[in-house]
């Protein structure tokens, strides 16, 4: 393993990962103690370098080489992951994450699949202008849905929305900004947001920049909504649903991309 912040011309600054070390299938947590948690689901899996909020593990998923990087929280060091990963090599790319539901029909528990994302986030508009969608790789929009509906996961595809400020989703009305915050909130209700996270939309603009397959699965921890209108709404961590319909999406993308 790469010591962090050590200094190499082939290694990429941040995440400390070489050409060769990560496969083309990479899933990106944003938590890092995730990562040992999804390579179990690896053959021999490889820790290769923890840097900073950056670790990767590298092994195979049906004997082709596979990685898992997290990205720590945000669209900022989400971006710099992505870079740094299709650098290396890497081409398509799953975030394997958790979210707040929306909807009412959303349930603690429940996957989101995001189709696009609604671009609160600071990073992408750096890249691309506010007009430009935040979309999904629709190739890996299918293979989730086929892994979810394979492994029997309860799910659901639609927009999630992607901010940079936290409590500007959980304690809107104590900032400054409280009256925008909470009209947009409530326009993205009605328009059918499904749920609320920080990294898709960051993921999906660079992705296309960069000319890489990118898509997300959600955990959808609880459910606002829910919560004010005095609905059943369990707080639930366990990821390993998610991250299993993420690794079986994997699946069927090798078997997709290998009969191309």
């Amino acid at each position: 393993m790469i010591p962090a912040y050590s200094i190499d011309p082939d290694r990429q600054y941040h995440i400390q990962v070489a050409k060769g070390e990560v496969g083309r299938y990479v899933l990106l947590p944003g938590d890092p103690k995730r990562c040992a948690k999804i390579a179990k689901y690896f053959d021999d899996p490889v820790l290769i370098a923890d840097s900073r909020e950056y670790i990767t593990y590298t092994g195979t998923v049906d004997g082709v080489k596979v990685s898992v990087t997290s990205t720590g929280i945000g669209g900022p060091s989400a971006a710099i992951a992505l870079e740094e990963l299709t650098n290396c090599g890497a081409d398509t790319f799953i975030r394997v994450g958790t979210c707040g539901g929306m909807q009412e029909e959303v349930l603690s528990g429940d996957l989101v699949i995001a189709s696009g994302a609604i671009r609160m986030d600071g990073t992408s508009r750096e890249y691309a202008p506010p007009e430009y969608p935040a979309v999904g790789d629709y190739e890996i929009l299918k293979a989730l849905e086929e892994a979810a509906d394979n492994l029997g996961m309860r799910h659901h595809v639609g927009v999630v929305h992607c901010k940079d400020a936290f409590y500007g989703q959980h304690n809107p009305e104590l900032l400054p900004q409280s009256e925008v915050l909470l009209q947009k909130w409530d326009a993205y209700l009605r328009l059918g947001c499904l749920a609320s996270e920080m990294e898709s939309a960051t993921l999906f603009i660079v992705g296309g920049y960069r000319k890489v397959r990118t898509g997300t699965v959600l955990l959808t921890m609880a459910n606002q909504t829910r919560a004010k209108m005095g609905l059943p709404n369990p707080i639930v961590h366990d990821t390993d649903g998610a991250i299993r319909t993420a690794i079986e999406a994997v699946r069927v993308l090798i078997r997709k991309d290998s009969a191309k």
